[in-house]
């Protein structure tokens, strides 16, 4: 028997180069904040936001992760358990945007989804409000095209589109939870467990 509670906990995870604005737009979604002044994220960072997705309350648990070499052994028991993907990019740096191939890859090999194939990606292409773009819109769809993506881009500094993205993200992870849910357990689980990892308060 399906038993419906709420709320329904999804994890979320950011990745992609340092410095594409990772946490500037989970701030921007979450708390409504930007700021100019630039800290590299230590390690990880997690916000909660609850959304109502198809008449289910969502606790939306997005994760915003290091995008340096250094911080990369934690990718591993960050990764797992996630729903679902935002690749993160900046549209004024074609190398961000080359590197979300290797993020990608990296994700699916530490993360080990269930359905590796089927796994949710969303793309996103920050900082269009900058004149010195590198990557076109076309650019961009037509990788997605090749991996079964879906494409975003907006700026976190002007607020243009930041909902968008991260709401695709929830229905796409809602999706993931019923269906592996459903397979591993036969019913919902509906904890929502807050993380060990030290939280980093970073506006970056």
């Amino acid at each position: 028997m399906i038993e419906w509670k709420s709320p329904i906990c999804l994890k979320v995870i950011l990745i992609g180069n340092s410095g594409v604005g990772k946490s500037s737009f989970m701030n921007r979604y979450v708390n409504h904040r930007f700021t100019n002044m630039y800290r590299a994220t230590i390690g990880t960072d997690f916000l909660t936001k609850e959304v109502n997705i198809d008449g289910s309350t969502v606790a939306l648990q997005i994760w915003d992760t290091a995008g340096t070499e250094r911080f990369q052994s934690l990718g591993t028991p960050l990764y797992r358990g996630s729903h679902c993907c935002l690749l993160v990019f900046d549209v004024t740096s074609r190398a961000s945007f080359t590197a979300l191939e290797v993020w990608r890859k990296e994700f699916l090999v530490q993360g080990e989804p269930l359905d590796p194939e089927g796994f949710p990606f969303i793309v996103l292409g920050n900082k269009t409000d900058l004149s010195n773009r590198e990557v076109s819109r076309r650019q961009a769809l037509q990788w997605c095209e090749q991996i079964g993506a879906q494409y975003f881009e907006g700026s976190a500094k002007d607020d243009v589109d930041v909902e968008k993205p991260f709401m695709t993200s929830a229905q796409a992870g809602l999706q993931q939870y019923k269906k592996h849910t459903l397979e591993n357990t036969g019913h919902f689980q509906i904890t929502c467990k807050q993380p060990r990892e030290t939280r980093n308060n970073c506006q970056c």
